[in-house]
């Protein structure tokens, strides 16, 4: 029985043909997520601003601004009210109460009251409460860690390899990063923690791709001493194309059974992990590989200062 094999032994492909075109669309991309999220700022969830969120499901479909009329009625704060996983969920969001967790409590009961009465069938699913304290804690964390994984990756690959990978590996990392913020910024979805875990769970999925296409440019870099680095660099991603495909599929598959039928409380981290694979599968390719070009790398950028014999012949390729 034969084997499977999603990519050809002699496959060929010119990657870096378009690496000028793939920094064009990622250098606009990126500076629009930047900006975007800068200018719009992302829908915060009660993680990071504190405040109380109350998920509820109704008997049938609601009037959204009606539903949020009576809420403010309560003169409980501006009411924002979004629809979750259906046409009959939505989710209430109310800013932190003055008084602590006692009147948190309180309010929370007047609008599940509320709900009861104005709604008959209505369902209370869920509430939360966060205090101002605990959110800009979690905030001041979750920003923490995603930083200190950067550096802390970045500074890896340094000593790892040399510091241009260094410099690739980060630049892939905030790349990847800024368009998946990018995208919570554009749709309004809600950034809680589970957003937070995706964005470090992508982190080191590119991590992981990234090093196995860096280990082997490194070894063709050794082995291929007379090849100019653009070939040197295909062949390297060419070689490296098969496990990439292959890792990244069987991910894409598990995600998408996950957001057919998964549940809603992880709809949010399940999108972006799954935009992430994309993003980082293309990253790379063409944001790690090409940046060695930028930075100047070259077949004997690495040459050990004594005498070591030269590697082996450059590779017939199609």
């Amino acid at each position: 029985m034969r084997l499977l094999k999603l990519v050809p032994d002699d496959t060929n492909i010119d990657f870096m043909r378009w690496r000028n075109v793939a920094l064009v669309i990622s250098l606009v991309v990126t500076l629009s997520s930047i900006g975007f999220t800068i200018y719009r700022g992302l829908n915060l969830g009660v993680d990071f601003v504190g405040g109380q969120m109350i998920r509820t499901t109704f008997a049938q479909p609601v009037d959204v601004e009606q539903l949020r009329g009576r809420v403010e009625g309560l003169q409980l704060g501006e009411a924002s009210i979004q629809e979750f996983g259906g046409p009959k969920s939505y989710q209430i969001r109310l800013p932190k109460p003055a008084g602590g967790d006692a009147t948190a409590n309180v309010a929370a009961e007047k609008v599940k009251a509320l709900l009861t009465q104005s709604y008959p069938g209505a369902r209370i699913d869920a509430v939360e409460t966060v205090s101002g304290k605990v959110s800009g804690e979690l905030a001041r964390d979750g920003a923490m860690a995603l930083g200190l994984a950067m550096l802390g990756i970045a500074i890896y690959i340094w000593f790892r390899f040399e510091w241009q990978f260094g410099v690739g590996a980060l630049v892939t990392l905030f790349h990847d990063v800024s368009m998946i913020l990018g995208f919570f910024a554009f749709t309004r979805r809600q950034v809680d923690l589970n957003v937070v875990a995706a964005l470090l769970t992508i982190v080191g999925y590119s991590l992981n791709d990234t090093v196995v296409i860096y280990d082997r440019i490194r070894e063709n870099l050794r082995k291929y001493r007379k090849m100019a680095i653009i070939p040197l660099l295909n062949l390297s991603l060419n070689e490296t194309l098969s496990r990439t495909i292959v890792t990244s599929l069987s991910v894409l598959l598990a995600l998408g059974v996950l957001l057919l039928l998964g549940p809603e409380v992880i709809r949010n981290l399940t999108i972006a992990i799954f935009l992430g694979i994309f993003i980082g599968t293309y990253s790379s390719i063409y944001i790690s590989a090409t940046i060695l070009v930028w930075l100047g790398v070259k077949p004997d950028s690495f040459l050990r200062a004594d005498n070591e014999p030269a590697g082996g012949a450059e590779p017939s390729r199609a």
